[in-house]
């Protein structure tokens, strides 16, 4: 039989903007347990006061915030190297029955070129491609049959390298992204692996993106 104690960590525990929000006091816990009360009355499959969803949250607060600071300080801290690649222009186009042989096109003329920055996302309806602005013509060129859709210059890409525990940790790529959004930095486009995370930014954004993403290394030595 599941407890309502279980029942209110296994809520909190899938949503870490509510998560960091009590652990850092900044929301009414009565507000919470009210809003959380349907999900955690489904999950005990019976009628709950709000009371004891109040007290469940209250009695877990100590453990959440040692728990959130903890794994978010250990991954922030291992965070690998970063690095920045500026001179970049994002192109969407839509999808088509040639689309991919324009992109293998594109390749073969990259393939000698080490220091060339590429990526590439196919969507359901249309394809991202960053690259380096030294290639802007041959995009041009090879895309010309293309149905364009965005096309913005003057960017500048971050790339994250991940510790490996990141793929197991709800909310670490909020942790990321708030800190910009924070900040005001806009993000043009977002690109991970399971191993790296980039973003694409406005060259005026570049340094500031930086700072904070350098402060992300160093926070966590004293989170964890």
């Amino acid at each position: 039989m599941i407890t309502v104690a279980q029942a209110v960590e296994t809520v909190i525990k899938v949503k870490p903007f509510l998560a960091e929000a009590l652990s850092e006091g900044i929301v009414n816990i009565s507000s919470v347990a009210r809003k959380i009360q349907p999900q955690v009355e489904k999950i005990v499959q019976k009628p709950i006061k709000e009371g004891a969803i109040v007290m469940a949250l209250n009695r877990m607060l100590p453990q959440l915030s040692d728990s959130l600071h903890t794994n978010v300080g250990a991954l922030l801290n291992q965070l690998g190297d970063i690095i920045v690649r500026s001179n970049l222009t994002d192109f969407t186009f839509r999808n088509s029955n040639t689309i991919f042989q324009c992109h293998t096109a594109l390749m073969n003329e990259m393939v000698d070129n080490q220091d060339v920055f590429y990526t590439l996302v196919r969507g359901v309806f249309e394809s991202n491609l960053v690259v380096s602005g030294s290639y802007e013509p041959t995009v041009e060129a090879h895309f010309k049959n293309e149905e364009l859709i965005w096309r913005s210059s003057n960017l500048s890409a971050i790339t994250l390298k991940l510790p490996a525990g990141n793929i197991h940790f709800t909310g670490f790529y909020y942790q990321i992204l708030k800190m910009l959004a924070w900040d005001g930095i806009n993000i043009k486009e977002v690109v991970s692996t399971t191993n790296e995370f980039t973003i694409i930014v406005n060259d005026e954004d570049v340094d500031r993106a930086f700072s904070i993403l350098k402060g992300l290394k160093t926070s966590g030595k004293y989170l964890s």
